[in-house]
């Protein structure tokens, strides 16, 4: 057999001038993150809709006020998926740091001019648009530490020193806020990032010993102390601390194994104040049953499943530590939304990712979705082609 064509040692072509260059194959973003994550965002608008259409009614306004808004949501957010899915993850490295300062400035922000609702001064109002800054500090940090940590897993180095000060600014404004739940997402999304970066144990025990002086003062709040003792038992209070997650409860015996069916919940009908943001999951129960409870874990499950897969088949570190904390980041603020929802926690205010009513909840998580659709294109390097042709003597 001999060949004749394109090819470096042919005589005809000694140069290889006539090869194609060899360019990287970017594979489809994942299909099972992309579809659990359009199911859950289908359901969650279902969700919006049937427990909040009592409230706007009650409110004089359409029973579609509610979902309509979050469909502006929805929009916002499925661009900024859309936007991230198509910038390589590592083009946001140098961004990352500013990014973070920038959160920061507006929690700063907040403390000089935001909006209390609850006892809690979390929301920043500009006029043209309203949203929550702590909700940004989950990307912004996470971008943080994967860039810190993609070289090496020691926690105190002058490198570090930047990322680290910032860490601590942005998690005492929180702290200020007070926001304990965004407090606990973040310091156990660090966490998870640094141990799968083989971090030190020491170090970690020291970044709890800092941590404790904080967390000493939080749980020594009376309002703090009423939430645990609550949690112990609700009916102390029925009519106070202990109506919401009595409430909640209540939702979730209604529902039994089947549910009472999309749109007939009971409890949201001025019985769950917070029926279509903090427990939502509740008004899931109770309409969908014990079935649609399972059939929403194991979306979420299947979220982090298929997050942990990106992660791991990443090819360089900080797209492992990017994945992992998205993924972790996620997963975690739906786990702490159905324990309190199902009283397994102590109560407090975090939304359930794709399903809360909640315009920067929405758009911060479709916005790190994207991220992790992206990193989830395998890159390939493609074998330059050789224009071959075969003649059998």
């Amino acid at each position: 057999m001999y060949y004749q064509g394109n090819y470096p040692n042919n005589p005809n072509n000694l140069d290889g001038s006539n090869l194609s260059s060899a360019k990287p194959l970017m594979s489809p973003p994942d299909k099972w993150l992309l579809i659990t994550v359009v199911l859950l965002l289908v359901l969650g608008i279902m969700a919006v809709f049937s427990a909040s259409a009592p409230k706007a009614i009650a409110a004089g306004v359409s029973p579609l006020h509610f979902v309509a808004r979050q469909f502006i949501y929805l929009a916002m957010g499925v661009a900024g998926c859309w936007f991230f899915s198509k910038i390589d993850c590592r083009k946001l490295k140098p961004a990352s740091l500013y990014l973070a300062w920038l959160v920061f400035f507006l929690l700063v922000l907040v403390e000089v001019k935001g909006q209390t609702v609850n006892g809690a001064k979390r929301w920043l109002d500009l006029g043209f648009i309203q949203f929550q800054p702590s909700e940004f500090a989950k990307p912004a940090l996470v971008l943080c530490f994967a860039t810190a940590f993609q070289k090496d897993n020691v926690l105190f180095t002058a490198k570090k020193l930047p990322y680290l000060i910032v860490f601590v600014a942005i998690m005492l404004l929180i702290f200020m806020q007070p926001n304990l739940s965004m407090l606990i997402i973040l310091s156990m999304t660090m966490i998870a990032m640094y141990f799968c970066v083989a971090g030190h144990l020491k170090q970690i025990l020291l970044l709890f010993a800092a941590m404790l002086p904080a967390g000493w003062l939080f749980f020594m709040q009376e309002y703090q102390k009423q939430r645990i003792l609550t949690w112990l038992d609700p009916f102390r209070d029925p009519q106070g601390d202990g109506y919401n997650i009595i409430q909640s409860l209540i939702a979730f015996a209604s529902g039994k194994f089947f549910g009472a069916g999309f749109g007939n919940s009971r409890q949201k009908l001025s019985w769950l104040p917070e029926g279509h943001t903090d427990f939502i999951f509740a008004i899931i129960a109770e309409e969908f049953g014990f079935l649609g409870c399972i059939f929403v874990i194991g979306l979420f499950a299947t979220f982090v499943f298929r997050g942990l897969i990106i992660s791991a088949r990443s090819d360089d570190t900080y797209s492992k530590l990017l994945a992992l904390g998205i993924t972790f980041s996620i997963g975690f603020q739906a786990l702490i939304n159905m324990g309190v929802s199902s009283s397994m926690i102590p109560a407090t205010g975090v939304p359930l990712p794709f399903i809360s009513y909640g315009g920067s909840s929405l758009f911060v998580t479709m916005c790190m979705v994207g991220v992790l659709l992206n990193i989830s294109k395998r890159r390939i390097e493609r074998i330059p082609t050789r224009n071959l042709m075969y003649e059998r003597r």
